[in-house]
């Protein structure tokens, strides 16, 4: 019996087939039905058997399922300890929402890290639609951003910042000058969007749907700067976090523009496992991100120097 073909098992149990399976795992279909195999004959069980309502699981198969979880988090928790000793720090593992990532992360990590000169934190961004699977899995210690609409009991989500989304564009732009855009005029513009409006769960995805703005009306950036960037050139009309705009609408370089659809709410909550095994660290940085000091770090920002915070990053690129 090997992680791997635990890994695999467990893959199955919690997503209910073995194509998504080998999705989630980035392998083929193939190799999850070899590893499954391996364990039937291992065990001596059939574990599960397809039924044309889905997967159905023996009482072994179930038995398997939970060690299978338990043992994996085991040796993920070992290999980080083990890693940690070796370099004498501890490592904090945050997978963050893009939004959150890049208007609000470097501000809060930057502080919280200060505090403890042991603590690195590994900060990666994610859709906060596999955050529960991230923190079962324990692949991240913290997870913060929009709040998943359904959580395993074992997750505990503290909301901690309340946001707006507003719309904006540059100061000579032709949708300034009309008090209240119809919402037929709003819908024909050009929409500067950041990563998060690829992402369902995020505030920007759910008012361009609301506003019915055509695919081909919107362009997508690799950051919401450069959105941003391109709004104050007269490019067309950006989604923005309005903390995060306030000083270029002070400038005159950006005009706000009024929409009844906006501006939108939207709330970021950390997540974290309700398991006494979990980094002291991870509890930590919830404490924290609730005090007036971490409100103020993200909304203000508190710049990071290369040499103290390298996140990891995951770009994807659009034609």
């Amino acid at each position: 019996m090997t992680p791997t073909q635990l890994r695999a098992f467990a893959a199955v149990v919690r997503l209910g087939s073995v194509k998504r399976a080998a999705a989630d795992l980035e392998v083929s279909e193939a190799a999850v039905s070899l590893h499954v195999g391996q364990l039937r004959k291992e065990l001596g069980d059939k574990l599960f058997v397809r039924t044309s309502s889905g997967l159905a699981f023996t009482p072994g198969g179930l038995r398997l399922a939970s060690r299978a979880t338990e043992m994996l988090s085991l040796q993920d928790l070992t290999i980080l300890e083990v890693r940690q000793a070796g370099v004498g720090r501890r490592l904090l593992r945050v997978a963050t929402s893009a939004l959150f990532a890049e208007h609000a992360a470097p501000g809060l990590i930057e502080l919280f890290a200060e505090r403890a000169n042991d603590l690195a934190v590994e900060l990666s961004t994610h859709s906060p639609s596999r955050f529960e699977a991230l923190l079962l899995s324990r692949a991240v210690d913290v997870a913060i951003g929009p709040r998943p609409a359904h959580l395993d009991p074992s997750i505990t989500s503290t909301d901690f910042l309340n946001y707006q989304v507003v719309a904006v564009a540059g100061p000579d732009h032709p949708i300034t000058k009309v008090l209240q855009p119809g919402v037929s005029a709003l819908r024909e513009q050009t929409w500067l969007l950041g990563p998060s409006a690829t992402d369902d769960a995020e505030v920007v995805p759910a008012f361009l749907r609301r506003l019915n703005v055509p695919e081909e009306h919107q362009r997508i950036f690799q950051s919401h700067a450069a959105a941003l960037e391109e709004a104050k050139r007269g490019k067309g009309l950006a989604l923005a976090l309005s903390f995060a705009v306030s000083q270029d609408l002070a400038n005159g370089d950006l005009k706000r523009v009024t929409t009844p659809a906006l501006p939108a709410q939207g709330a970021w909550s950390v997540l974290v496992l309700t398991d006494p095994q979990a980094p002291p660290a991870a509890a930590e940085l919830t404490r924290f991100v609730t005090t007036p000091r971490a409100t103020q770090a993200m909304l203000r920002g508190a710049g990071v120097t290369v040499g103290r915070f390298r996140p990891s990053i995951h770009v994807t690129l659009w034609s």
